[in-house]
């Protein structure tokens, strides 16, 4: 959406302030021996003391709160009363929700306990590029050069980027234009971003795949080639100058 007026700067900054503040809680609390499912629910209480509704289940039906993707789960994996998480695991938490009308967009991968798996490496690479992204983004400059610059920074730290999924226009509903903010450069892509707008940004880095693929229960997706991936994103306002970061509060890039 374009944020036109005081009213809708507030309603995005309030729904941003929740699914923040949300996911902070919810990686916060993710220990070893936990269920994805206590830890969905954990955060499904959060939204609803800010009056927030799920955007996956109020859009898609989605069968949880979250999405929360374990190890080789690369997104939009399903909370289960079955995976534990243990030492050592990569676990992605992506909330999204609406309230009063606005709807706003923010995840996070990060080991869980003790780094025994050595997953720290590509959790930071992720973060540094989508601290990048950030600080370059502005009206006027190429959504696909945006994308160049993630590439070329995942390629730096020896790994690659998922080609099919992407950021995506947030405000009014979940995913709106522009779509696909990919992260590698389109050089069919002339859109540019727009002042006044609001995305969601987000990273996919991977160790081994450059496509995610969907599993049978028509929600899950991990790589062609498998490997881990790392995703950060944030909701963000675009200016003449640095973005706003709308959902600060979830301290991702700390």
């Amino acid at each position: 959406m374009s944020i036109t007026n005081e009213s809708e700067l507030i309603g995005m900054q309030k729904v941003s302030e929740a699914v923040a503040y949300t996911l902070k809680e919810m990686v916060n609390y993710a220990k070893p021996g936990m269920t994805t499912k206590e830890i969905d629910e954990f955060g499904a209480k959060i939204l609803s003391d800010f009056g927030a509704n799920s955007a996956p289940y109020l859009t898609y039906g989605f069968p949880g709160y979250a999405c929360i993707s374990l190890d080789n789960e690369f997104c939009h994996g399903i909370p289960s009363d079955k995976r534990i998480l243990k030492d050592g695991d990569l676990l992605n938490i992506d909330v999204s929700a609406e309230l009063n009308g606005y709807w706003a967009d923010n995840g996070s991968s990060f080991v869980v306990g003790k780094d025994i798996n050595h997953h720290q490496k590509l959790v930071d690479a992720s973060k540094d590029i989508l601290q990048k992204a950030i600080n370059n983004i502005k009206g006027g400059v190429r959504i696909a050069d945006i994308g160049h610059l993630m590439e070329t920074e995942a390629k730096k730290r020896g790994f690659k980027v998922i080609k099919n999924l992407g950021g995506h226009g947030v405000g009014r509903s979940l995913h709106e234009e522009p779509d696909e903010l990919l992260n590698y450069r389109n050089r069919f892509d002339n859109r540019r971003f727009k002042k006044n707008s609001v995305v969601a940004i987000e990273t996919f880095i991977s160790t081994d795949s450059t496509i995610a693929v969907e599993l049978n229960d028509g929600w899950t997706m991990v790589g062609n080639k498998g490997g881990y991936m790392a995703q950060h994103e944030h909701t963000i306002l675009i200016t003449d100058g640095k973005p706003v970061i709308l959902t600060q509060m979830n301290e991702i890039l700390n």
